[in-house]
């Protein structure tokens, strides 16, 4: 009885995947072995960890909210000619693929620095935090209460003494621990609004109510409206005690000025009013500032929330217009099939392809997938390297000599699908070669790895790799 149960429940779960929208055949073969080969556990693990629905009631909230935040096109100032800066084509086009997934339109004025080290970013956001006259939005999905974390959240404590209205929201379950720690409740008292975004609860009562491994990922601080930072980089010592073997945690920042600040502001004011109930649409009315010399730049923010395949779109759109050279650094690489076939494409058709991992993973069923992608990418000659130091966190990527794109989203599924994503594409030479030249530096402390090397795996870690690539798709 119990078996024909267990039987029937497994066939409706695979019409259920076979019936679901928005999935490719590749995640739809993955689902379908889980239900399968793993008795009851794969049943139990579909309906926790199947669909990507983020409940109804914040489907609900996350309309109102945009409901009232003002489009930052409808801003005052905002018609300035130097703000609509001229394009080429190609980088047009590459723009509008971001404006069709989050909104936002490439906006020219811009400048930036990019951040020499994390420990350098930290010292960097507390210096602009002590200099804060109006108020100070932070948005982490890792916040420790080790020696950044302090340092952070002190700036914080001064700036709210100080009459400055600072605003913290972190990921419930990414900076859990900063959560349960005296730095949280003595920010609290200190008068700094705090929020936690996605809260986990009760999970047995939340499973009800959407999935419970949907994170806001992002990685945003926006100060005055003037200056805002984006990057991979966590609240957190590069150290990373969490996982310190894997030790030290390498990222990239860079600290923006001029009209793109106000995009990574409307970011945070949606994400901030979907997690509370503070109305702070206010500060996105203000009029713009005139806009000075500078480079086109716009924020990308993806999620479970926009349309389905828009990380990827955003991802393979830039990797389809490279025309000399390409190169990418991200530490988890579970692709879908048409971002693999892009970079094989890139190199294929004679673009100088490169991608920096890291050698060793924190993850090892991520690091056995991406492995089990090694030979397709060297067969199509993409240089692979692996980064020696420690784990290369950076998500990075270079086109060609103009085109930029940082932020938080990894080439992996669950960037893809279930994470609340960052980026920002700027169109400039001068920051592209500065990050070309970190890049290098990476590249400079890596391995390259051979098809010789690959070619010579045994058959065991083939077996280990293909096997999990087969299930990549709910990694």
């Amino acid at each position: 009885m119990i078996a024909a149960a267990h039987i029937l429940v497994q066939a409706l779960l695979i019409v259920r995947v076979l019936l679901r929208p928005h999935r490719d055949p590749t995640s739809r073969l993955a689902w379908m072995v889980v239900i399968l080969v793993v008795p009851f556990f794969g049943i139990a693990a579909y309906l926790l960890l199947g669909e990507t629905n983020i409940g109804r009631s914040r489907v609900r909230r996350l309309r109102e909210v945009t409901s009232l935040l003002p489009a930052p096109s409808k801003v005052e100032g905002h018609d300035d000619p130097a703000l609509h800066p001229v394009l080429s084509d190609r980088h047009r086009a590459l723009f509008m693929v971001g404006t069709s997934i989050s909104g936002y339109e490439v906006i020219g004025g811009n400048d930036a620095t990019l951040m020499a080290d994390s420990l350098g970013t930290i010292d960097s956001m507390v210096a602009d935090i002590e200099a804060a006259t109006d108020h100070v939005h932070l948005l982490f999905y890792i916040w420790l209460p080790d020696t950044s974390g302090h340092k952070i959240g002190n700036a914080l404590i001064r700036a709210a003494a100080r009459g400055v209205t600072c605003r913290a929201l972190v990921d419930d379950m990414g900076s859990r621990t900063l959560i349960k720690s005296d730095l949280w409740r003595e920010m609290g008292a200190a008068g700094v609004h705090l929020e936690r975004a996605l809260k986990v609860g009760n999970p047995l009562i939340r499973i009800l109510n959407g999935r419970i491994d949907l994170r806001n990922h992002r990685k945003v601080l926006v100060i005055d409206n003037r200056i805002a930072y984006c990057g991979s980089q966590n609240c957190a010592d590069p150290d990373f005690l969490p996982k310190a073997k894997f030790a030290p945690w390498v990222d990239v920042m860079i600290r923006f000025t001029g009209p793109v600040v106000r995009q990574n502001a409307h970011l945070f004011a949606g994400d901030w009013m979907a997690n509370g109930t503070e109305n702070i649409v206010n500060l996105l009315t203000a009029p713009l500032e005139p806009a000075g010399p500078g480079f086109p730049a716009q924020v990308i923010t993806t999620g479970p929330t926009t349309r389905h395949s828009a990380a990827p779109e955003m991802f393979t759109n830039l990797i389809f217009a490279a025309r000399r050279k390409l190169i990418i650094t991200t530490p988890y690489y579970v692709p879908v099939s048409s971002l693999q076939a892009a970079i094989c494409a890139a190199a294929n058709r004679g673009v100088e392809t490169t991608i920096i991992f890291p050698a060793r993973n924190d993850d090892f069923a991520v690091a056995a997938t991406c492995h089990s992608y090694y030979e397709e990418l060297l067969d199509a000659g993409v240089k692979i390297f692996e980064y020696l130091p420690g784990v290369l966190h950076a998500k990075t990527m270079t086109v060609d000599d103009d085109l930029t794109l940082i932020g938080s989203a990894n080439m992996d599924r669950r960037s893809f699908e279930l994470n609340f994503e960052n980026n920002v594409l700027v169109c400039c030479a001068k920051l592209t070669a500065e990050m070309q030249a970190r890049q290098q530096s990476f590249l400079d402390q890596s391995r390259q790895v051979t098809a010789e090397e690959v070619a010579a795996w045994s058959w065991r870690t083939r077996l280990a790799n293909n096997a999990l690539a087969i299930v990549g798709p709910v990694l």
